[in-house]
């Protein structure tokens, strides 16, 4: 299928490896959050009304409408409410979509609804997401139309808000083998590291603390995670996704190699603990600040899009 669906709603609304902080909210500020949404919210037009949907949320849908649709701005029909819990601003939302050519009314594909398509999304006032999916309900169904742009032409899209995902691993605990770092977790899962009085091992060494119910993450997939860095040497931090309050994105293939086997092979929702030596880290980047450090990252693995998506 064309990439636009997919770049519309991962990118329009922020860059996928610039992802809004996800953060815990009282009952007063979670209302205050939906509000905000709420009126971020595109409004319904003749050009969204004019769509008729088939099919239930949550699976692939059909739309009729007919060929040669006006669409002139950015519109938004609620075709059906969901029972779950009305988003909020930072969450991560997992969605699903089916795209139409406005021109023909000929489907341009599905995204979404096999597991490992696409990475959740953070939602924002101040984003088109917002646009699309302000004061929706989780379960929800929604009619979006585009208007065409110099890269494509006018689209229609039935976009399903299928979920949120938290912003720590969810999965269950497990105990890793002895002489592993010890993780313990704070407020919102952010981890803090106690390196052990030994010696740094020369290979890669991997435990899985939480494991994940989710889709497996392979080679080259796009991944999101949160990680939390520090050296062995001293127990200092050097990197945090926690730190900068979002998670981030990147392939697998796009990251030191002893990071990359933290994540390979691993199911979404896991958090795992990875201790790099310089040779599996920065050792061959010549001047690099941690080249001669081994490295421990505690990494909780939100999401994965499949290479091949």
């Amino acid at each position: 299928m064309r990439s636009r669906p997919l770049l519309t709603l991962a990118a329009l609304s922020v860059s996928a490896l610039a992802l809004a902080g996800c953060t815990g909210t009282s009952d007063g500020e979670a209302s205050a959050s939906a509000d905000a949404l709420c009126a971020a919210a595109a409004p319904s037009g003749d050009a969204s009304e004019a769509v008729t949907v088939d099919g239930e949320a949550g699976q692939i849908s059909t739309a009729t409408f007919d060929a040669g649709l006006t669409i002139e701005e950015l519109e938004r029909t609620v075709v059906s409410d969901g029972d779950g819990e009305a988003l909020q601003e930072g969450d991560l939302v997992e969605y699903a979509l089916s795209a139409f050519s406005a021109d023909t009314a000929e489907k341009v594909g599905d995204i979404g609804y096999v597991g490992g398509e696409v990475l959740p999304t953070t939602v924002s006032a101040e984003s088109n997401l917002g646009q699309i999916m302000g004061c929706a309900n989780v379960g929800s169904r929604l009619v979006v139309t585009f208007p065409a742009s110099e890269s494509a032409g006018a689209e229609v899209y039935i976009v399903d808000v299928l979920g949120v995902t938290p912003a720590a691993a969810w999965g269950e605990e497990e105990t890793p083998a002895g002489g592993l770092p010890t993780v313990e977790l704070g407020e919102g899962g952010v981890p803090t590291v106690e390196i052990p009085d030994a010696e740094a091992p020369g290979e890669v060494e991997l435990g899985v603390l939480k494991r994940g119910d989710g889709e497996v993450v392979e080679s080259g997939d796009n991944v999101l995670v949160q990680y939390h860095g520090v050296k062995w040497s001293d127990g200092e931090v050097f990197d945090s996704s926690w730190d900068r309050g979002t998670p981030a994105a990147f392939a697998t293939t796009g990251v030191v190699d002893g990071f990359r086997q933290a994540l390979e092979g691993q199911t979404v929702g896991s958090q795992v603990v990875v201790v790099v030596p310089p040779a599996a880290g920065y050792g061959a980047s010549e001047g690099h600040e941690l080249q001669n450090e081994t490295l421990v990252f505690v990494v909780d693995i939100l999401g994965t899009q499949h290479a091949a998506a």
